[in-house]
């Protein structure tokens, strides 16, 4: 049998192996080039896709928090409409007073932190200078009062602390300027008794 084909083999002339060859070759290629095509197109809709629910996910990604956003802001219309029937301050000034609480512990449950300003040193990370005052008996870049509230998020700082900055002589350079100035007094006063006393 093997002998009949190599025979059939010899029969068949060099060229038209070749061709046929080179038809085999063409169609796996055909064939590959057609699987390319293919995998591009999945991959274009793919990316298509993920761009369509990455935009969808956007708009809707903050629908949970907007709801408990708005019982908040129902809250605080309701207070101001009894406040506004009872035409009594202290009233708004409790339903206000109530509803900030209220925001404030959503923001906290979603990962919202004050940053502490008040007596802490200045850090340009979390602070932003908006006035500096020398004065002397403060240590060097104590913060004394916050004049807008910072805040970061899950630790990421979203907006510093606009804070006003005390800035002054060290707290042992003014005792010991103290010292020297009671001391030079002392002397003062010595010296005074001395002539006085001297005169009699």
């Amino acid at each position: 049998m093997d002998k009949k084909k190599e025979e059939k083999n010899n029969n068949i002339p060099k060229e038209e192996m070749k061709l046929a060859e080179e038809k085999k070759e063409e169609k796996s290629y055909d064939v590959l080039w057609d699987k390319y095509l293919r995998l591009q197109a999945d991959f274009d809709n793919y990316k298509k896709r993920s761009h369509r629910e990455r935009m969808e996910f956007i708009k809707f990604a903050n629908e949970m928090l907007i709801l408990e956003l708005l019982e908040i802001l129902d809250n605080f219309e309701r207070a101001e409409k009894a406040a506004d029937q009872k035409k009594d301050f202290n009233l708004l000034h409790q339903g206000v007073d109530m509803t900030a609480k209220q925001l404030h512990s959503l923001l906290e449950a979603k990962g919202l932190k004050r940053i502490m300003v008040i007596g802490e040193k200045f850090d340009p990370h979390f602070h932003e200078p908006m006035e500096v005052v020398e004065e002397e008996g403060v240590e060097e870049d104590t913060i004394v009062e916050e004049m807008q509230a910072g805040y970061t998020l899950n630790s990421r700082i979203i907006r510093p602390a606009k804070v006003k900055v005390k800035r002054g002589k060290k707290v042992e350079e003014t005792e010991k300027e103290k010292i020297i100035e009671e001391t030079l007094k002392e002397k003062e006063n010595g010296g005074s008794e001395d002539g006085a006393s001297n005169r009699n």
